[in-house]
């Protein structure tokens, strides 16, 4: 086994490895302080000019059937070409309140119903009653004018509103509409005010805790500044690569979010290092090039780690997950330029007027220790028996994720959604009375040389495919499915009626059987015929088989190549392989902690949910490469904070321990800002934000705690000087020159 090669200088120190010069990262904060003026100019420009253009070209947004994965994906894509005409259509229920038989008064109200909705506008046409299997209920047909989403919506609100005012006619019925545009339009009010909330939530959050830890004004808001400027830019450029890369409607959010994380979190541990060097003497330009030359290099490192993990979601198979990668690299990649140039421009102009307007109350709070005696206290524990405090601390964390083994994960359906709402209220009512209404398989047929299909034989393979479905009591309608066929006659379509939710496991049984058995007994066996199978419980599972095979290939990538990142930086395979195994236990109590909330119901009073049994299919993985690049923030400027010691000659267990309590203060400060952050969203009504938020408050909770404080301290004074091992056929790497 070749020997290591320390980083840390012996008493006689051999000639140094070839380095990577006086640091770049020095020579653009020098730069950006001496023309602070030109920099804060540029930077404004620059930002202001990403935010028109982008607003100017638009953002192009990623169609139904661009996002879709598998054999739902083709048949979306299949159907979406086709050119089939897809009026959208609200349903009116009429009812007895008491769920008996409907007599002459149903009749009637329906009748009302088609009256009121003739002349309203968006409305193209009203259809005629059709009554219920069991005859407690009418359902009456609405046909919007429009497809497209806000003149549909206002037009299903408008709906809405009319058989409101019919209702007050027959006050001993129930009459109420639901319909894909309708629910539409709730969905997104519910989401629009809970970003609303989280929005005015997050900043003065945000800006109170940052308040706190530099007890300063001016401090404070530097951080929260640089984070909007960096989102604001990065929307912009969002905005132009979407012409060629199209992004999902999310993706602004997720920006939102990781661009704050990020932004606040570089610019506080570069202010907050610039400051604790003014305090030890040095000027305002002295202070801003040290601060550089520690926490601005950390910051590159940090944003490579994390642009790294975000790039492995360009791996996950799926345009969403390509939308998010994109628009995440982008953040992170203006917050980083932002701490390495204005930044330093920023701390150059207020020099000690960044310390102001002090707050009284808070001056020991923003000025006080360097060290923290809390994490003293703990590191001093921890370094006294390190071999025991690296095995408890493990054991806990493994503890805490053992419920992963059992995760289950489902896209959310409409069952997910809180019942506060009249309309979702009135689609589950409609359910009820018409099974056929509910969840359905929708099945695309066409020709795979592109000829048109001879719609006679489809049909009537469809009608053998009705007689399979019905003697195996795997449909709800107990006619045949329509068969539509595109206007050019290459495609066809129809749908199968279940019963039940689309997200259970009577669903994906019966979608299995579907597409393993039935069609291709029927209506596949036809010459030359494709089908593919989509909707609700297709998308499903065809999204989840798509994460399970991806996952293991963006978790090697990410590991992999945050390991040779780390181990560029710092100049040791040991550090690097740590803080991958570290990170990883991070991710694990975040599943453990999710799949013990959610996929249980006792949480849910607590966090105000309705359990599906189930993780959203999408969130481990966006979890894990969020959870991998948040981490590093922490692991790369505690380890930076501990080479520094060992570099000014401190023994390594003494190093480790001025590391960890001297980088306790920010580090602290920043998780606060992220657990805040996170636990807001883990308030929001959709159940992947609250999960989301549980997930990441979680995670870094723990990262910032037990890992920081007992795993990494522990595990480095176990290694020794082998904290620093590099191979011998690495020993060409550049010594960092800070």
């Amino acid at each position: 086994m070749s020997a290591p090669v320390l980083t840390s200088p012996p008493a006689h120190p051999p000639a140094p490895p070839r380095s990577a010069g006086p640091g770049a990262v020095v020579a653009i904060a020098r730069w950006s302080a001496a023309h602070r003026w030109t920099t804060l100019l540029l930077w404004a420009g620059a930002v202001v000019l990403a935010v028109v253009v982008g607003s100017g070209v638009g953002t192009r947004q990623l169609t139904a059937a661009e996002s879709g994965t598998g054999e739902s994906g083709r048949a979306d894509v299949v159907l979406d070409g086709a050119g089939f005409p897809d009026p959208l259509v609200e349903q009116v229920l009429v009812q007895t309140r008491a769920g008996g038989p409907l007599g002459p008064d149903g009749t009637a109200a329906a009748a009302d119903v088609a009256a009121a909705l003739a002349g309203v506008e968006g409305v193209a046409a009203v259809g005629d009653a059709v009554p219920s299997a069991d005859g407690t209920a009418l359902l009456v047909p609405v046909t919007l004018a429009s497809d497209e989403d806000e003149p549909a919506q206002d037009a299903a609100l408008a709906v809405v509103r009319e058989v409101e005012g019919v209702q007050a006619d027959h006050p001993d019925l129930r009459l109420a509409s639901a319909g894909s545009a309708s629910l539409d339009a709730t969905l997104g009010e519910q989401v629009d005010e809970d970003f609303r909330r989280a929005e005015l939530l997050t900043l003065p959050v945000t800006l109170a805790i940052l308040v706190v830890a530099f007890g300063a004004l001016l401090a404070a808001g530097v951080p929260v500044l640089l984070g909007l400027t960096a989102v604001a830019a990065a929307l912009g450029l969002t905005a132009l690569v979407s012409q060629v890369l199209p992004v999902d409607a999310s993706t602004s959010s997720v920006v939102l979010l990781m661009g704050m994380a990020v932004g606040v979190d570089y610019a506080l541990f570069y202010v907050r290092r610039a400051r604790e060097e003014r305090a030890h003497g040095a000027s305002p330009r002295d202070a801003v090039e040290l601060a550089a030359a520690t926490s601005g290099r950390a910051v590159v490192t940090s944003g490579l780690a994390v642009v790294v993990s975000m790039a492995g979601m360009y791996l996950a198979g799926s345009p969403v997950f390509t939308s998010f990668a994109t628009g995440t690299i982008l953040v992170v990649a203006v917050a980083v330029i932002g701490s390495i140039t204005v930044l330093p421009a920023v701390l150059a102009l207020l020099g000690g007027a960044i310390d102001r307007p002090r707050l009284p109350l808070l001056r020991r709070a923003g000025g006080g220790r360097e060290d923290s005696r809390t994490w003293s206290a703990v590191v001093r524990v921890v370094l006294a028996r390190p071999l025991l405090s690296l095995v408890a601390g493990a054991v806990v964390m493994l503890a805490v994720a053992a419920p992963a083994l059992a995760m289950r994960t489902a896209l959310p359906g409409l069952d997910s959604l809180p019942r506060d709402s009249a309309v979702l209220r009135t689609y589950d009512r409609i359910i009820e009375a018409f099974p056929q209404e509910g969840t359905s398989d929708v099945v695309a047929v066409w020709r795979a040389d592109g000829e048109a299909l001879d719609a006679g034989a489809v049909r009537a393979a469809v009608e053998d495919l009705q007689g399979d479905l019905v003697a195996a009591g795997a449909t709800a309608s107990p006619t045949a499915p329509e068969v539509e066929v595109s206007p050019d006659g290459t495609v066809a379509r129809f749908a199968v009626a279940r019963e039940g939710a689309s997200d259970t496991d009577a669903a994906r049984e019966a979608l299995a059987d579907l597409r393993d058995e039935e069609l291709p007994a029927t209506v596949g066996a036809l010459d030359g015929v494709s089908t593919a199978v989509t909707g609700a419980t297709a998308w499903d599972v065809d999204f989840g088989a798509k994460m399970a095979e991806r996952m293991p290939v963006v978790v090697t990538f990410v590991l992999a190549l945050t390991v040779v990142v780390l181990t560029v930086a710092f100049r040791s395979l040991a550090v690097a392989l740590t803080a991958g195994a570290l990170t990883l236990l991070s991710v694990g109590a975040a599943y453990g902690t999710m799949v013990a909330a959610f996929q249980g119901s006792w949480a849910e009073g607590l966090l105000g949910f309705e359990s599906t049994g189930a993780v959203v299919a999408w969130i481990p993985l966006f979890l894990f490469v969020v959870l991998f690049g948040l981490s590093m923030d922490y692991h790369v400027f505690v380890v930076s904070r501990v080479r520094e010691g060992v570099r000014a000659g401190l023994p390594l267990r003494e190093a480790i321990a001025a590391g960890v309590s001297r980088s306790a203060g920010v580090v602290t400060s920043a998780a606060v800002v992220m657990v805040a952050v996170f636990s807001i969203f883990a308030t929001l009504s959709l159940l992947e934000f609250k999960q989301l938020g549980v997930g990441l408050a979680v995670a870094v909770l723990v990262d910032a705690t037990v890992v920081r404080g007992v795993l990494l301290p522990a595990a480095m004074a176990v290694l020794g000087e082998r904290t620093w091992w590099l191979p011998r056929w690495l020993g060409w790497l550049p010594q960092p020159s800070h």
